[in-house]
């Protein structure tokens, strides 16, 4: 058996009661730490809290080397935790569909997403939003302007644009470095941004969530991570009123 455990979006509270007593009758326990992570918490917090040890997974060891996660819901239970809600990431979809292929049963705890808690935090509605797009890191000769063109052709369609923000090992992007990235991408003024909004520790006592120009989130501290940006289309009537009380948004 193996059961995908979405652990919610920020600290060891987070996880649903089911998730719990999955994590508690399992035989192995794998923690995945490369699409999304409780800064709330740590892996060595986790394996307190449940009296067992838990493997941490990296990106290659679920894409290309599964086989110990496989292996082991052969034969036992097999708890595969991820941040948020488990299938949200193809990666996962993909790993649910090699264990079927195996004859491995499967089953999925829910938990809450940054999908559904950035409508939340922002007021703006859900149905509004389009493609989703990720801003990673540029390297060496390579800095892609693709998230600046799923936001240009959401704005086209009168839709928002949720922004994950790159996660690395050290490193934690930031609001304002995502939308210094997407400002350099800018090449003219038919390509302009006017509004933003910035998101930090969503399932937090205090997140932070501010709206307003790249200029203005410039000057805002958003704090430790985890960031996420969100460009909106234009604002009905209840999402900007919303933004103004909850986000300090002052429209011109």
């Amino acid at each position: 058996m193996l059961t995908f455990i979405g652990l919610g979006l920020y600290d060891l509270d987070d996880i649903s009661l089911k998730g719990q007593n999955a994590i508690i009758e399992a035989d192995a326990v794998f923690l995945e730490s490369y699409t999304s992570i409780l800064t709330g918490t740590s892996p060595a917090e986790l394996e307190k809290r449940y009296g067992k040890p838990i493997k941490i997974l990296k990106r290659q060891d679920v894409e290309q080397h599964p086989e110990p996660i496989l292996d082991a819901a052969k034969t036992g239970k097999v708890a595969f935790l991820t941040g948020g809600d488990p299938m949200v990431s193809t990666t996962h979809a993909d790993l649910r569909i090699r264990a079927k292929n195996l004859g491995i049963e499967t089953r999925i705890i829910h938990g809450s997403s940054i999908v559904s808690a950035v409508c939340g935090l922002s007021g703006l509605q859900n149905y509004r939003f389009g493609k989703s797009c990720s801003i990673p890191y540029p390297a060496k000769n390579w800095f892609p302007r693709t998230p600046l063109d799923t936001i240009l052709s959401n704005l086209i369609q009168n839709l928002h644009t949720l922004v994950y923000l790159d996660i690395q090992e050290t490193a934690f992007m930031s609001v304002q470095e995502g939308i210094g990235i997407l400002e350099q991408l800018i090449t003219g003024d038919s390509e302009k941004i006017s509004l933003y909004v910035g998101i930090a520790r969503a399932g937090s006592e205090n997140p932070v969530v501010a709206a307003g120009t790249s200029e203005k989130l410039k000057d805002v501290n958003f704090g430790p991570p985890l960031h996420i940006l969100i460009v909106p289309a234009t604002l009905h009537d209840i999402e900007q009123e919303y933004l103004t009380l909850f986000a300090g948004y002052a429209p011109a």
